[in-house]
């Protein structure tokens, strides 16, 4: 009896270690979530390796034989050479050799397949061990460039946050105070570079550090938007790193925000009344033409008016159907938060995509900031 709880306790300790704590459902969702998200990238890559798009490529062998090799191109030549080995193995019927009583015999390579294939995964793991270690670090240096707290500003309550797709992220998020000949002025910025994961970071930090130089030297913040561009431009190799970006600069004093949207997502400004705007005038994304117009916009807050700028990540964030989370959910969380402060207004919309997403992978980089004006 004691044997048996022993056993019991060892078996239960086991799964506990190999699942992480996880329930059955939830590690079925985590599967069917990877599994739909490594699909997408095969069939991209089949794609990419011209399969006919025609009706004999919709037939099961051709689907998967462009799968399959959408799969092996991502090894190695020499652990192609050895997964082809192991598939090959695996079904080779076996031999015998040798004469009278000294034979030898070998009913199957099952065996020797499965060692090949671990030794691959082994193989697979480490490298991706050694490049899980370099984003962690890479992330690290990426939080050190965005803000972790808002600064304080009299009549200004701020929250925001950033959750990447992957391990780092393109979007990019800043609020910093600099001084003005009318005194402190607060300037926001959120920024989405096209595309995800390490090139996208990359641009996005030189992003970070040029809107900073030039917020030294550029007072107007048209004239930024127009440097910022000519910037982008120069880093824009090939013209495929484009960047949506909304700038704004609040007067403390007189709340009054002038702002510039150069290709992103409206952001909302919900008054105190319930009345929405959208913050529109701008121009086009950063990093398409040197020499792009660029307008001004300017708007007078209120106490109580909320200010919401977004990624496309948040409205476009989709449920295991594929469905959207959309501006309306979000427009509707928005309103639900009347009279909330900045922290909580910025909490309910994250819970209201999760809930929508579910366990369902993330496919794009998640940033909300969060601006409400209070009495002074």
């Amino acid at each position: 009896m004691v044997q048996t709880q022993k056993m019991r306790d060892r078996l239960r300790n086991f799964w506990l270690r190999l699942s992480d704590g996880m329930a059955v459902q939830q590690l079925w969702s985590q599967l069917h979530g990877e599994a739909r998200s490594s699909y997408r990238l095969y069939a991209k890559d089949r794609d990419l390796n011209r399969i006919e798009d025609d009706v004999s490529s919709r037939k099961p062998l051709r689907e998967l034989r462009g799968l399959f090799w959408a799969m092996v191109s991502k090894l190695s030549p020499a652990r192609r050479v050895l997964f082809v080995l192991a598939l090959v193995l695996a079904f080779f019927p076996g031999f015998e050799l040798g004469e009278g009583h000294a034979r030898f015999k070998m009913d199957d390579f099952a065996f020797l397949s499965a060692v090949i294939l671990v030794g691959l995964l082994a193989l697979e793991l480490a490298d991706r061990v050694t490049l899980k270690r370099d984003l962690e670090i890479a992330k690290e240096i990426q939080t050190w460039l965005m803000p972790t707290k808002p600064p304080v500003v009299p009549g200004v309550e701020m929250a925001f946050a950033t959750r990447p797709a992957n391990t780092v992220a393109g979007d990019y998020y800043d609020a910093f105070v600099r001084p003005s000949g009318d005194g402190s002025m607060l300037l926001l910025a959120v920024a989405d570079v096209a595309g995800k994961s390490v090139p996208a970071a990359l641009l996005m930090a030189t992003l970070q550090a040029s809107l900073r130089t030039l917020a030294d030297v550029v007072s107007d913040p048209l004239e930024l938007v127009q440097r910022w561009n000519r910037y982008c431009c120069d880093q824009n190799v090939g013209g495929q790193r484009f960047t949506t970006a909304f700038l704004a600069e609040l007067n403390p004093q007189t709340r009054e925000l002038t702002y510039v949207n150069a290709g992103h997502n409206w952001p909302v400004l919900r008054r105190a009344s319930g009345d929405l705007q959208r913050l529109k005038t701008g121009g086009i994304p950063l990093g398409l033409m040197r020499n792009a117009a660029f307008d001004c916009g300017q708007i007078t807050l209120a106490a109580g008016d909320v200010l919401l700028v977004f990624t496309d990540g948040l409205v476009e964030a989709e449920n295991h159907k594929e469905e959207e989370y959309g501006e309306g959910r979000m427009l509707h969380t928005l309103n639900s938060y009347s009279g909330a402060n900045a922290s909580e207004v910025l909490r309910g919309l994250m819970s209201s995509a999760d809930q929508f997403v579910g366990t369902a992978a993330q496919h794009d980089d998640i940033t909300c900031l969060v601006l409400r004006t209070t009495p002074t």
